[in-house]
């Protein structure tokens, strides 16, 4: 990261053109859309219905712009509720947690963090 010079909120003043943020998907689910169940696995046995499940609920919130303001427009939803993996979802949530935090002082970083330490956006 420091090789690339981009700026990382809280950690190194680099390139504020290129900002680079810790986002954190599993976290935004459980903290602040309040679902425990598990969504993904990487082993195809362990993609079953019930995680299906939680993806589509997940996904619904999103659309709904639930739990952040941020409504995220699908242009396939059903491939990311299809991904028994969890990847593309991840990587939209990563995305909505990003806009979030682009709109925010400090990109939503609070003042009593600890320096040196960076910040899970969303956190």
């Amino acid at each position: 990261m420091l090789a690339s010079g981009a700026h990382v909120p809280a950690l190194h003043d680099g390139d504020r053109d290129r900002v680079a943020l810790e986002a954190y998907p599993g976290l935004l689910i459980r903290k602040q859309l309040g679902i425990r169940d598990s969504y993904k696995s990487d082993t195809r046995s362990e993609q079953t219905l019930a995680r299906r499940r939680v993806r589509r609920n997940v996904v619904s919130a999103l659309k709904a712009g639930r739990p952040l303001g941020i409504r995220l427009d699908f242009k396939d939803e059903a491939a990311l509720i299809a991904d028994g993996s969890g990847d593309q979802l991840d990587a939209a949530i990563c995305a909505v947690q990003a806009a979030w935090a682009s709109r925010r002082d400090n990109y939503g970083i609070p003042a009593h963090a600890p320096a040196g330490e960076g910040w899970i956006i969303t956190a």
